[in-house]
């Protein structure tokens, strides 16, 4: 049963009108006298002939409207396909074009709801106001509803979701402009998603007999809130999702006691979580996980961080944070129980001013032994407050470390002499390295001109190994 109403408009509007075109008037030119017409028949050597019949050309309207009554004698499928790939604005403008065209649209098996808004514009879509009149006119299945919600339509959200549901929605993109947007439990009914992505929404309870969501394959979830336990929800969204291949977490929510959890999915691939604080996550079964960008601000304190981050020790590619400081409890990666064997891509965000930050990076390259790229993006504003020279690094250097990296890219460096002794230690070792590009930050504490002539000199184990020097940082 359908709770709620919705509020039906009698029209929709076009957005615009169609500009028909100008006709012919022969008669707009001067004709010519029967003097100038005998003239021109001596001119020429012949002779005289009766004046010529005035031509009278069909008017360009009826040439346009003869043109588009073709087009609706095309087969319905090519039609269906037409109007569905200019968009449901121009599709709906096409009412306009004749009287056979005037409800052809609403006989679209599937639409396509998208509402994005223009660029540079901050508040809601423009077009919202016409989802209800859509939907009453149009009952084809809806693949996809894309908007910018402002609270003005935030109060049809319910209704719509309803509807969507039973259309078998498969693309569902919703976006708050201003303030958090509480969804119905109707989202969880929404069984033939495939992309489902929310911002600054708040999701209620998971209803009594929710089955999941069989066909989802891609998750974000960005300022969503969950109630309390909501962490247990977000375990069985995930779990009960077996063809999910990409999670984005960024800044959730979650209401109550910290609670450890599992993520877990067969076919998963590409995992992205962003928080301040941990939320209890913790990895699960994830057997096709190809890459993992990780940056939780408040690492683990009351947890081991070693044990979290080998639940990713099959991934080849990883994004990580080694910047944590020993203030908040964390604690230091000395050691790892697993290797990396299949990570080839090794992006650290980092800096080299604490032991536990160095110490951390160091343990991750000894255990990557087939990384074939690093890129090191370095904070801005950190002084250097532990003395890591060329000695000590040398140190944590094992046999076979890096020995299939080909190239290193560091940012935002501030000529700190433990950055300069890593690049050192880097150049020297790496036998297979191409090429090393460097570009500095805010503060340098050392003349950029007299620093590269520096790096330039420095012994290299690689005969073929470039340094690239590309100036300061470009930020994002």
């Amino acid at each position: 049963m359908v709770h709620g109403s919705i509020i039906w408009p009698t029209s929709i509007s076009t957005g615009g009108s169609v500009e028909r075109s100008g006709t012919f008037d022969p008669s707009s030119r001067p004709p010519k006298s029967n003097a100038a017409v005998l003239e021109h028949s001596a001119a020429d050597g012949g002779e005289m002939s009766a004046p010529p019949r005035p031509y009278t050309p069909r008017r360009l309207t009826e040439v346009a409207a003869a043109e588009v009554d073709g087009l609706i004698s095309l087969p319905t499928g090519v039609l269906d396909d037409v109007l569905t790939r200019v968009g449901l604005r121009d599709a709906v403008r096409t009412s306009a074009l004749s009287r056979a065209w005037r409800r052809r649209w609403e006989a679209l098996p599937s639409l396509d709801l998208d509402f994005p808004r223009p660029k540079g514009h901050r508040g809601a879509s423009k077009g919202l106001r016409a989802v209800d009149s859509v939907l009453l006119r149009c009952p084809g299945r809806v693949r996809r509803f894309y908007a910018y919600l402002d609270q003005l339509h935030a109060g049809r959200i319910d209704d719509w979701l309803i509807v969507l549901s039973r259309r078998g929605v498969e693309v569902f993109n919703l976006i708050s402009v201003d303030g958090l947007i509480v969804l119905p439990s109707a989202i969880f009914s929404c069984d033939r998603l495939t992309v489902l992505r929310l911002y600054r929404c708040a999701l209620p309870l998971l209803p009594a007999g929710f089955e999941g969501f069989p066909e989802l394959r891609n998750l974000a979830l960005i300022n969503v809130r969950f109630q309390e336990n909501g962490q247990y929800q977000l375990e069985e969204i995930i779990a009960t999702s077996p063809s999910l291949e990409k999670l984005l977490l960024w800044d959730v929510e979650i209401a109550g006691d910290f609670t450890q959890w599992l993520i877990q999915a067969p076919n998963l691939r590409d995992l992205n979580i962003r928080s301040a604080q941990d939320l209890g996550w913790n990895i699960g079964e994830l057997p096709s996980l190809h890459s993992a960008d990780i940056d939780i601000r408040d690492y683990l304190p009351d947890r081991d961080f070693a044990e979290f981050i080998a639940g990713f020790a099959s991934v080849t590619k990883l994004e990580i944070s080694t910047r944590h400081s020993p203030l908040n409890g964390a604690n230091i990666l000395e050691t790892l129980p697993c290797n990396f064997g299949n990570l080839k891509s090794l992006k650290l965000y980092t800096q080299f001013s604490e032991l536990s930050s160095i110490l951390s990076t160091f343990c991750l390259l000894r255990n990557a032994p087939n990384l074939e790229r690093l890129k090191i993006m370095i904070d801005d504003g950190v002084e250097q407050k532990y003395e890591a020279n060329g000695e000590f690094q040398n140190a944590q250097w094992t046999d076979g470390m890096c020995a299939k990296l080909q190239f290193v890219q560091i940012t935002g460096i501030h000529w700190l002499s433990n950055e300069l002794s890593f690049i050192e230690l880097i150049l020297s070792k790496t036998r297979l390295l191409c090429t090393l590009s460097v570009s500095h930050g805010e503060k340098c504490s050392m003349c950029n001109e007299g620093v590269v002539n520096k790096l330039l000199n420095y012994p290299r184990a690689s005969s073929h190994a470039e340094v690239l020097y590309e100036g300061k940082e470009k930020k994002y």
